[in-house]
């Protein structure tokens, strides 16, 4: 059975001397039943399927049914490649794939929920657009999908990953806290600096609300994506460098549960707060769901 807080990961990964990505897949096999190679093939059609979703946007002009959004990935894209961009084109490039995901989602693409539909373009970005700068194999890319994964189960085992209970902070921070880990990860650190990205990372983003306009999974969540992939990968290289978080992990998902718990039920998905209930808010969503 996979440990339920984030030192007891630090400690049998330390003692075994593995990854987080190992020993995930190793709890995986064990508890599933499935062979390592079946493991392996399942979690590289998610990858597949994360890689499609991530680039769709950026050749295709991708709209929702709504109309809410659509074609911000493509424009992220070509503005990448016009080279004038002040964060340079690895972070363009990350939050282009971020958007497209988004964008895929909303037109009723296939995507890959990680951990949620609302956060799906956050790991898929973050990974895939590291990986390329990394020169990563795309095993090497499976491995940080499997170290996102563990580090997700630790949250959902101690907190939440739903909007509705916890707010945006538990969909997107979670993603991009998981998004962190995987990274430091595949630029060589240990679990215990894999937690620290992650710790970091919930900590910045702690109180987002879930506040979508017309109820949809759609404005803010997109560039919330956005927002979510950048932080994963600055964190990351705060990490590498040594930086380390003075709270713990696990200190800081039960500071997000606890936060989500104290939210008022406007704040938590059901469109009666936040963005959503600004004039605007109220005017496009009188304009999708009554015209």
């Amino acid at each position: 059975m996979f440990v339920d807080k984030g030192i007891n990961l630090i400690n049998v990964c330390n003692e075994k001397n593995i990854p987080i990505w190992e020993y995930t897949i190793r709890c995986e096999v064990e508890e599933s039943g499935s062979t390592r190679s079946e493991v392996i093939e399942k979690m590289r059609k998610n990858l597949n399927t994360m890689r499609e979703a991530a680039e769709y946007g950026l050749t295709h002009e991708t709209r929702s049914i709504s109309g809410l959004i659509g074609g911000d990935s493509i424009k992220l894209k070509r503005y990448e490649e016009a080279g004038n961009s002040l964060t340079g084109g690895f972070m363009v490039r990350a939050m282009a794939r971020a958007v497209s995901c988004s964008e895929v989602n909303a037109a009723m693409g296939k995507i890959v929920a990680a951990p949620t539909a609302g956060s799906c373009g956050i790991i898929p970005a973050v990974v895939i657009t590291a990986g390329e700068k990394l020169g990563k194999t795309e095993d090497d890319l499976i491995n940080a999908l499997f170290t996102a994964s563990g580090v997700g189960i630790i949250i959902a085992k101690n907190a939440t990953l739903s909007g509705a209970e916890g707010g945006c902070q538990a969909e997107c921070g979670s993603a991009a806290a998981m998004g962190a880990a995987a990274v430091v990860e595949m630029m060589g650190g240990t679990p215990a600096m894999a937690l620290d990205a992650a710790a970091i990372v919930i900590k910045n983003i702690l109180g987002l609300v879930c506040d979508p306009v017309a109820g949809l999974v759609e404005v803010p969540c997109a560039k919330r994506n956005i927002a979510g992939a950048v932080s994963a990968l600055t964190t990351a290289d705060v990490t590498m460098s040594g930086v380390t978080s003075r709270i713990p992990f696990d200190d800081t998902v039960i500071a997000m549960y606890k936060i989500g718990k104290q939210l008022p039920c406007e704040l938590r998905e059901t469109a009666m707060g936040g963005c959503a209930t600004t004039p605007t808010g109220l005017r496009l969503a009188k304009e999708i769901l009554f015209e």
